[in-house]
């Protein structure tokens, strides 16, 4: 049997933008230059904000010639400062129309200054050049497991100027384009079933399951509902003020979890191997058949999240992922293919089925049905490219 390999001369490529975090290190004098550029920055935005949700107006030329030399004066930005202003209130208002589709006033409580790569900040012999309001200091930055970024690969983009506990950070998003593993050089399938009981569980080509427990996760999710519910009964003002910081700090546990898990997920397996993923897209709308009191649990985590970080750490570690409809794939037994609802219970989790009698954890068959449909995957991509003996 040949193999056709017309895709060697064209290598596909996937483009992967990640945020570095880069602590910098000002002293006390360039502290205060910096402090005095949020100020700045972070009000014009709100005047600049202001300015729009009265005119309705997000046409950049309009803006900048009704703003730009009020931006100069008022606020002492400097040229370049300014257009960030502008970009950056327009982007904001851009983003709320889409996801609410009406004028929502945007305001900016958090002190925050977007700096344009090579504009606003640049890299001078390891130090970070910082355009401020009375001009460019020198900063020296620490990396912290973040070299990989700077060994000249990876593209800067506009970076996000940060204050966070007494300390200065740069929030910089990196593009790079690697190439991507191609169908015919995969070497091992992964099914991945995502799960509450279970957060991940996969099954590979050499017929091994690793579990990635949910259970203590789930303990907590629940004492945050808890504390939450508790916050909203109250009602004052200190409890919505409070609301709102669990309310972020559950944001960061939960992509710190899925962080962890996915680095193991993909860490686990060897390079060359297909993520088998599950597209749960439809996962909140099939909730309205679940209780109330079970919504919760099953559409909080973000699930979403997690298959992301899986997807992009696949590509960085040479392997790489594809989604697939998760019908049946609880209800189905991998050995005979017989399919029924009464094969799984959902109370013991456990999958039994009424035909051959193969018995095993839920979500165990559900990583192998999906294992299953990526070797079936590649088997019709080997039948694509394979041409007969002889031609």
């Amino acid at each position: 049997m040949l193999l056709k390999r017309e895709l060697d001369e064209r290598v596909t490529k996937v483009l992967v933008t990640l945020t570095a975090k880069v602590k910098i290190v000002p002293d006390d004098e360039q502290a205060t230059l910096l402090t005095d550029a949020l100020h700045a920055y972070t009000n014009a935005c709100n005047h600049v904000s202001e300015f729009v949700m009265n005119s309705r107006s997000l046409n950049p030329a309009a803006l900048n010639k009704a703003l730009y030399r009020e931006l100069r004066e008022r606020f002492d930005l400097r040229s370049q400062m300014a257009q960030s202003v502008l970009k950056t209130v327009v982007a904001r208002y851009k983003t709320v129309l889409t996801n609410e589709g009406e004028w929502i006033a945007v305001w900016f409580k958090r002190r925050e200054y977007d700096l344009v790569w090579n504009r606003d900040y640049s890299i001078i012999k390891d130090m970070f050049s910082v355009n401020t309001l009375d001009g460019r200091i020198k900063v020296p930055f620490c990396v912290g497991g973040m070299e990989k970024y700077f060994d000249g690969t990876w593209r800067f983009g506009t970076a996000k100027l940060v204050f966070k506990k007494g300390k200065w950070f740069l929030h910089i998003p990196v593009t790079k384009e690697i190439e991507s593993l191609e169908d015919f050089d995969v070497t091992n399938v992964t099914g991945v079933d995502l799960g509450i009981n279970y957060l991940a569980t996969s099954f590979d080509t050499e017929g091994t399951t690793v579990f990635y427990p949910g259970k203590e996760i789930k303990h907590k999710r629940a004492q945050y509902k808890k504390t939450r519910k508790q916050l909203q009964r109250r009602g004052t003002p200190s409890a919505r003020r409070k609301l709102k910081r669990i309310g972020s700090r559950e944001n960061r546990w939960m992509q710190d979890v899925n962080h962890c898990v996915s680095k193991a997920l993909v860490n686990s397996q060897p390079a060359g191997t297909l993520f088998v993923l599950e597209d749960l897209k439809g996962v909140r709308s099939a909730t309205e058949r679940v209780k109330v009191k079970d919504r919760y649990v099953s559409v909080s985590w973000a699930f979403f999240d997690l298959r992301q970080k899986i997807e992009y750490k696949a590509v960085l570690a040479g392997s790489k992922t594809i989604a697939v409809d998760p019908k049946y794939t609880s209800q189905t037994c991998p050995v005979c293919r017989y399919t029924a609802k009464s094969n799984r219970d959902r109370k013991s989790h456990t999958f039994r089925c009424g035909n051959c009698g193969y018995t095993s954890n839920d979500d165990r068959i559900g990583a192998m049905n999906l294992h299953n449909i990526g070797t079936k995957y590649l088997s019709v991509v080997a039948e694509k490219y394979t041409l007969p003996q002889g031609a």
